[in-house]
């Protein structure tokens, strides 16, 4: 019985240590500024991009929610959370096109204007919330 209430103790804080682990993002990203923002075009192709390829974890909305996020540890990212205003257009690029278990990294997939294009309608999920 000891053991069982021990083991079911350490496996929350497993997951919460995961989650909790930072995504660090090399210097030569972090300023790096979007080309394609406020572009409606690129922000319609990030649109289109996004919706076949990160709604699945991220959800439609954005909202870490999708129909996988429930099988993935760490959670998706919330792109409509207020921590998204914090990010710069460099980190997310960054974290597209390198990803980190279990996002899988887009840079081979994607071109350079696609990733952008992503970044520009990722900031569009986000909006709506307050600095």
């Amino acid at each position: 019985m000891i053991i069982v209430v021990l083991f079911a103790s350490i496996i929350p804080l497993c997951q919460l240590s995961a989650q909790s682990k930072p995504w660090l993002v090399p210097k030569e990203y972090i300023n790096l500024s979007n080309p394609m923002a406020d572009n409606q075009a690129a922000i319609k192709e990030g649109r289109t991009l996004y919706t076949t390829n990160c709604a699945p974890c991220h959800g439609d909305k954005g909202k870490g929610d999708g129909p996988a996020a429930a099988a993935l540890n760490p959670k998706p990212a919330d792109h409509s959370s207020i921590i998204m205003l914090r990010e710069t257009d460099g980190d997310i690029f960054y974290k597209i096109s390198e990803g980190r278990t279990p996002m899988p990294q887009y840079k081979s997939a994607f071109t350079e204007k696609q990733r952008w294009e992503l970044v520009a309608y990722i900031r569009t999920l986000s909006k709506g919330s307050k600095r």
